[in-house]
């Protein structure tokens, strides 16, 4: 699944970053038509996928995990295969609206996994897991980048492709769907319907703000997205622009793999929700001074440190979840909080320009400082309440 994750994070982000440019290379079109039907391609996926995640988690959890990641490898394959023969913005539009509906993979294999790995474990397997999807996300712009300057953008669609068809291959020929009996709890075996999978969650303060968190988290994170290469420009001036606003991008995500593990290590043995809450706090602390760098190499070390910080709340909003909800509904649950991440996916880049445009690029590193802090006290008031309620007390103790 590690290599799963690898091939078709790195395979995804590949494409990124020339979508703008394969749109302009269609036709002779404005600036401004081709900058709106780049938002408009990029933010299809998100929205399709945010309304797909919770209907594939459903199946996944009645027929299971295994035929739902095979379908989603070749869906998207297919669907960047078919990219490369796209000759319209419509074309591409469309083939990006249905890569959103079979989009997936990637939550669909840390609910695979978590539902085969014993909750004492789940923080420090699932933040290896994700340790996959961040390599791919961190090679896959430079080398998408350098496979478009060598043989144009359609032929790089088709070549990406090939490496998701193998993702797709490596889970039906590599992976064995065991039921493994690592609960005695009758719960975890149970059938759920969505209204009571919902209702599990509302009744649940601590694992409902956990949910919500996915969007503010990614609102956090995305905000500075479309902004960070006009700010490093900035900051460093126009010399080789590409490579320190790649580097700015890369540090994240170094941070992030370096550190998701043992976050999740940590959160095992401590609790996953007070790790949860000092990482919060961390991640808004270290925003805050990149409203006030004066050139690249403070930024860089910035966003090394986010990183850092943000690297264990993807695993340890996860581990809580495989706590806390029967193994029967995890897909459906893991599917609402992914359709919540691609919530913040769509409102992040989004409000982060709208910022920038009204207050300045300095006023995004502010505001995405506050809402992290925010979170983080969100966190801390949902966690104490239920810690300290006579009722509920012993749902939410930290193990």
């Amino acid at each position: 699944m590690w290599f799963a994750n690898f091939f078709v994070s790195g395979s995804m982000t590949m494409v990124i970053p020339f979508i703008s440019l394969y749109i302009n290379s269609m036709g002779n079109f404005s600036d401004s038509y081709v900058q709106t039907w780049s938002g408009l391609t990029f933010a299809v996926t998100f929205i399709a996928a945010f309304i797909f995640s919770p209907i594939w988690g459903r199946i996944g959890d009645k027929y299971g995990r295994k035929n739902i990641l095979i379908i989603s490898a070749f869906g998207i394959g297919l669907s960047v295969f078919l990219m490369g023969f796209a000759t319209s913005v419509w074309q591409l539009f469309l083939l990006r609206l249905f890569m959103g509906i079979v989009t997936g993979f990637i939550p669909m294999s840390q609910a695979f996994i978590s539902v085969q790995t014993p909750k004492e474990v789940a923080g420090k397997v699932l933040g290896t897991l994700q340790t996959g999807s961040i390599t791919g996300a961190l090679m896959g712009p430079m080398l998408g980048g350098a496979l478009a300057d060598i043989f144009g953008y359609s032929s790089t669609f088709k070549w990406v492709s090939i490496t998701i068809f193998i993702s797709g291959f490596l889970v039906m020929f590599g992976i064995k769907e065991l039921q493994i009996n690592i609960s005695n709890d009758k719960n975890d075996f149970k059938s759920y319907s969505s209204k009571e999978v919902l209702q599990h969650i509302l009744s649940r303060p601590v694992l409902l703000v956990v949910m919500l968190l996915s969007t503010l988290v990614q609102i956090a994170h995305f905000s500075i997205q479309p902004i960070l290469s006009l700010f490093v420009a900035e900051i460093h001036g126009p010399v080789n622009i590409a490579f320190f606003a790649g580097l700015a991008f890369s540090a994240a995500g170094l941070g992030n793999l370096l550190m998701s593990r043992r976050w999740g290590k940590i959160g095992d043995r401590i609790g996953y929700i007070k790790i949860l809450i000092i990482l919060l706090f961390m991640a808004g602390i270290v925003y805050f001074p990149g409203a006030f760098v004066t050139n690249i190499w403070q930024l860089v070390v910035l966003r090394f440190l986010l990183g850092v910080s943000i690297g264990g709340i993807v695993p340890l909003r996860i581990a809580y979840i495989r706590q806390e909800a029967p193994l029967s509904m995890q897909g459906e649950v893991l599917g609402y909080n992914t359709s919540l991440r691609f919530l913040g996916n769509i409102i992040g880049p989004a409000l982060g320009g709208i910022i920038a445009a009204t207050w300045g690029f300095s006023s995004v590193f502010l505001i995405t400082s506050l809402l992290l802090i925010a979170s983080g006290v969100i966190m801390l008031v949902a966690w104490y309440k239920s810690e300290n309620s006579p009722k509920q007390a012993h749902s939410f103790s930290s193990r």
